[in-house]
């Protein structure tokens, strides 16, 4: 089984638009599995949350005597 992912627009009809090079792969009649993920604003926040604390604990170990590696 091959996976492929991509990001896809949803048109006005409500309907999935497949890239043409997608399409070409499928084959009439094929049957096929179909995952959809959708984002919601919790997961953004989440995001920024991770990235704040992973910041936070890596300036946690710098020391100044590490400030000798800033100039190389």
């Amino acid at each position: 089984m091959k996976a492929y992912e991509m990001p896809l627009r949803v048109s006005e009809e409500g309907k999935l638009e497949l890239p043409e090079e997608l399409l070409r792969r499928l084959q009439p009649d094929q049957i096929v599995r179909v995952i959809v993920l959708i984002s919601e604003p919790a997961d953004a926040e989440e995001q920024a949350s991770w990235s704040r604390l992973t910041a936070e604990q890596f300036l946690t170990g710098y020391s100044e005597a590490d400030a000798v590696y800033d100039h190389i």
